[in-house]
């Protein structure tokens, strides 16, 4: 046995071992025939393609062969709120406070406007390249998301607050999962949402400097994203019984999967709930606390579900003795 077929087999123990044992020798060869002369290790492409295939086929034996599409449908719909809301932020950070003696990263209001731009970016590389090139311009959004933390203090410049990022970040971890094609009309979807967000945002009576910039804690600024949230969640719910109508249920998946991100977009209203004030910022405290639970409770709800799916029914017909 070469090399290379050992290193194949390894990357067979992906699938079910009754899969392995049926058409383990024949994947393997099939790789082994297209390898290239003194090829000693699997290509990237191909131990992507065997670890894709061996999660599809344990899915599939779990009962859970429609949760893949789930993800994708998930990731649209993810995508499509990211990036609007990136547009929302790009336009507030467009308007820094008229006080000088305020904390900005003139002419913008924070650090924020590079990671918003990426997700706008994004946005366009989806319509243009779906696949590879959008997943891996949606990774360096959330990279430049999640940098703006450490580079703040570095800086010393100021930054979009926590409860503004972690729902962009969660949204563009399950943004990574956008399927490879996808019909013109919702590949231009992104864009749309962000053009529709930037004239609103260019009508001064409806969203003037001072009703909507400045600053992320402005009264008009706050309830964005529990409105994102409500949107996102009925968007979802609707999709999801839609599907399971015709007996397709990777719309479940997708709601499943799109909690945590609800959550997260929902943290302000969640965390003043926690001690029954009604505020418009909660304390920090409560912030953290609560998103602690939501990010642990959210992606708990996805293999609880694949557990239940998976755990056989027992027949009304039979009767203990």
């Amino acid at each position: 046995m070469s090399d290379l077929e050992r290193r194949y087999l390894r990357l067979l123990r992906a699938y079910p071992a009754d899969y392995r044992r049926s058409r383990g020798a024949e994947i393997v060869g099939t790789y082994l025939d297209l390898a290239g002369p003194g090829q000693r290790w699997p290509s990237p492409a191909d131990a992507a393609d065997l670890l894709r295939g061996g999660l599809r086929q344990r899915l599939r034996a779990a009962g859970a062969a429609d949760l893949l599409p789930g993800v994708r449908l998930a990731a649209v719909l993810a995508f499509l709120t990211a990036t609007s809301l990136a547009a929302a932020w790009s336009l507030l950070e467009l308007r820094p406070p008229a006080d000088l003696t305020l904390p900005a990263a003139r002419p913008f209001v924070s650090l924020g406007i590079g990671a918003w731009i990426a997700w706008l970016l994004a946005a366009v590389v989806y319509a243009l390249a779906p696949g590879r090139w959008a997943r891996r311009a949606v990774a360096l959004a959330v990279l430049l998301t999640l940098g703006l933390v450490p580079a703040a203090p570095l800086v010393g410049l100021p930054r979009p607050p926590l409860f503004v990022l972690l729902p962009q970040i969660a949204l563009g971890l399950v943004a990574l999962g956008l399927p490879d094609a996808l019909p013109a009309p919702l590949r231009a979807a992104p864009p749309v949402a962000v053009g529709v967000v930037a004239l609103a945002g260019t009508n001064l009576h409806l969203l003037s400097p001072e009703r909507f910039g400045g600053t992320y804690y402005i009264w008009t600024a706050v309830p964005v994203l529990p409105v994102a949230a409500v949107a996102l969640l009925a968007v979802a719910v609707l999709l999801a019984a839609g599907l399971a109508v015709r007996a397709d249920h990777r719309g479940i998946w997708a709601a499943l999967i799109l909690l945590t991100p609800v959550g997260l977009l929902a943290l302000q209203p969640l965390a003043g709930a926690m001690d029954g004030a009604r505020t418009s910022v909660a304390v920090w405290s409560e912030l953290a606390a609560t998103a602690v639970v939501i990010g642990v409770v959210g992606p708990a709800l996805l293999p609880l579900a694949l557990a239940i799916r998976r755990r056989p029914t027992r027949s009304p017909n039979l009767t203990p003795r």
